[in-house]
């Protein structure tokens, strides 16, 4: 009967062994299979991560582009206005452009007012003020109201410092897009 015994509790040591090893080969798997399911989970957050990230990164680059498109317009207008005020030569067409141009960039700036960083806001608003500045000054200077120091050399002046404060913004854009660094501090002239 000793034997039997015996017999027995090998049999029920061996089924237990290889029930044991079943479940714990099972806990193991589920263990792998969670872990994947936590890395995928992870590299999938990442992904959106990495997505929104590129994404918010065109937008601020899309906006900047138009931006920087418009302002340069509305400076442009606002020069080809100046040059005929200085030659008695303002026409209607030269009145209606600088109004235009003022409107696109106004539109302009106050959509990227929603999208723009402090720092690259910040730049864009003393173009903005110096632009409002000179539009006051030049429509002044045409209807023949302006103040004593207002003159074409003064809005001259305005136009030159309006581009180097394009050039400013601009070059903090580019910063922000990670495309220049800040110390490149040197302005090639663009006019």
């Amino acid at each position: 009967m000793g034997g039997a015994i015996s017999e027995v509790a090998v049999a029920v040591l061996g089924i237990g062994g290889t029930l044991a090893s079943a479940l714990l080969t099972q806990r193991s798997a589920d263990r792998a299979r969670a872990r994947d399911l936590e890395h995928a989970k992870q590299l999938k957050d990442e992904e959106r991560e990495y997505a929104t990230r590129q994404a918010r990164l065109e937008a601020r680059r899309t906006c900047y582009a138009a931006l920087n498109a418009g302002t340069r317009d509305y400076i442009t207008v606002t020069t080809n206005f100046l040059h005929a005020l200085q030659a008695g030569e303002v026409t209607e067409e030269l009145r209606s452009d600088l109004d235009r141009a003022r409107r696109d960039h106004r539109l302009r700036h106050a959509e990227a007012q929603m999208v723009l960083p402090d720092e690259v806001l910040a730049a864009a608003s003393t173009v903005n003020r110096g632009l409002g500045d000179l539009y006051g000054l030049l429509k002044r200077l045409d209807r023949g109201v302006a103040e004593q120091e207002e003159s074409v050399a003064a809005a001259r002046e305005d136009t030159r410092r309006l581009w180097d404060a394009l050039w400013r913004m601009r070059h903090v854009m580019r910063i922000d897009l990670g495309i220049t660094t800040p110390v490149e501090e040197g302005r090639a002239s663009d006019e």
